[in-house]
C-alpha cells in the first residue's frame, strides 16, 4: 500500500468499511499519509451537504463523536508521556505537551456534544409540535425514502412542485422537507423527503440521524424510491430495508417506485417488473408514470373510519370545506335545506357535524 501511494503521489487513503482507532493509528504509521474510513467519508459527504441548522448540528455531533476515539497527537512535538529532563524538568512521569494537549481536546469535544445534544433535543421539541399539529388535524403522511442519489427530491418536485434541491450527488439532501399535497378527491396529505439511505451505513451515523429519519417510521406509508438504471437495484431494496428495521420503521406500509426508467436498459425493467410486480414505474425527469403513481399513493391512504350522512345549512360552508380536506366525500346533493353529504370522516371531524347529523329513519 506504501508503494502504490509512492507511485501514484496519494496523500489520502481511503478504506472502504469502518476502522478501529488502532487500525487507523497504524495503518497512518505505516503508508504515512492521512487515511479516512467510510464513516469519515460519508460524514465528510453530509458536512457538505447540510443546509438548516438541525441538519449541521447533527452532522457536527456525529463527526465530534467520530473524533472523540481517535484523537492523537501528530509529530513529535506531541509527546506521550514523557519522563526526566525530556518533561521539562517536571520529573519522572510528568506529562509531556502532547497528552495534555489530547486531554484539553477531549474536553472542548466533550463540552460541544452537550451543547449540540441540547440544542438537537429543542429542535425535537419543534418538529414533534408541528407533527402534533399535523395528527390533530389527522392529516396522513407519506415518507419518501430510497438509496442516496434515487431520485427522491426530483420525485417530490414532480408531485407537489416543492422547489427542493435536486443534484446528481450522494446525500444532496440532508434536511427533510415536508410539502403539503392534494389527492384528486380533494383529501389533504403530506410528503416528505427525507435523508438517502446507504449500504453499511455506520450505526453512529443512524444514531445521528434518528431524528431525521423518524418522519419516515410515523408515516402512514412510505414511498420507496429505486434507482433503475443502477447496476444493482435490488441491492439498493436490501440496504434500504435494512436501515427502515433498524430505525423502527419496518412494518410501515411501503409503496416500491422503480425511477429513472428514462435511463435503465429495458432488460433491467422487464427483470424487476417481474421481480416486484406491485411496483410502479416512474421518470420524474420525463414525467411518465406520474399518474399512476398519485393514484396508488391516494389508494393507499388511510381511509377516514367513520361513516356519516349530514345536512349542512348554506352558512356552514366551513364545515364542507373541511369535509373535502380532511375526509372522503362519498356523495352530495344540494337540497331546499342544505346540502345532503354522505362523507367517512375521522373521530374529531364527525364531532364537530355530530349536530348536523341525518339519522336514517
Amino acid at each position: 500500500l506504501r508503494e502504490v501511494v509512492i507511485a501514484t503521489g496519494a496523500d489520502t487513503v481511503i478504506c472502504d468499511g469502518e476502522l478501529e482507532p488502532a487500525q487507523l493509528r497504524n495503518l497512518e504509521d505505516r503508508v504515512r499519509v492521512k487515511v479516512i474510513d467510510r464513516t469519515a467519508l460519508i460524514l465528510d459527504i453530509f458536512a457538505q451537504h447540510a443546509k438548516s441548522a438541525e441538519g449541521k448540528a447533527q452532522v457536527e455531533l456525529a463527526q465530534l463523536q467520530y473524533l472523540r476515539q481517535r484523537l492523537r497527537g501528530w509529530g513529535g512535538n506531541l509527546s506521550r508521556q514523557a519522563g526526566g529532563r525530556a518533561a521539562g524538568g517536571a520529573g519522572i512521569g510528568g506529562r509531556g505537551p502532547g497528552e495534555t494537549k489530547i486531554e484539553t481536546d477531549r474536553r472542548r469535544i466533550r463540552t460541544r456534544i452537550s451543547v449540540l445534544r441540547k440544542r438537537l433535543r429543542e429542535m425535537d421539541e419543534v418538529r414533534a409540535t408541528k407533527r402534533q399539529e399535523r395528527q390533530r388535524n389527522e392529516v396522513p403522511s407519506v415518507a419518501i425514502v430510497g438509496y442516496t442519489n434515487a431520485g427522491k427530491s426530483s420525485l417530490l418536485n414532480r408531485l407537489t412542485g416543492a422547489g427542493v434541491l435536486v443534484e446528481n450527488a450522494l446525500f444532496a439532501t440532508l434536511d427533510p422537507t415536508t410539502r403539503r399535497s392534494e389527492a384528486s378527491d380533494g383529501r389533504v396529505y403530506t410528503l416528505t423527503d427525507t435523508v438517502g439511505f446507504v449500504r453499511h451505513l455506520p450505526h453512529d451515523l443512524v444514531e445521528a440521524f434518528r431524528s431525521t429519519l423518524e418522519e419516515s417510521v410515523l408515516a402512514d406509508l412510505l414511498l420507496h424510491i429505486v434507482d433503475g438504471s443502477d447496476a444493482d437495484p435490488q441491492g439498493q431494496i436490501r440496504a434500504v430495508r435494512t436501515v427502515l428495521g433498524e430505525i423502527g420503521a419496518g412494518d410501515v406500509p411501503e409503496q416500491l417506485v422503480i425511477n429513472k426508467i428514462d435511463r435503465a436498459e429495458p432488460d433491467a425493467l422487464t427483470v424487476l417488473r417481474s421481480q416486484y410486480p406491485d411496483a410502479v414505474f416512474v421518470s420524474a425527469r420525463t414525467g411518465a408514470g406520474m399518474d399512476e403513481l398519485k393514484q396508488r399513493v391516494e389508494q393507499r391512504l388511510p381511509r377516514p373510519a367513520i361513516e356519516l350522512r349530514v345536512l349542512l345549512p348554506y352558512d356552514r360552508g366551513d364545515l364542507l370545506n373541511k369535509i373535502h380536506a380532511g375526509g372522503e366525500i362519498l356523495s352530495l346533493e344540494h337540497t331546499g335545506d342544505g346540502t345532503a353529504v354522505v362523507a367517512r370522516v375521522n373521530q374529531g371531524l364527525a364531532a364537530e357535524l355530530a349536530e348536523y347529523q341525518v339519522v336514517e329513519g
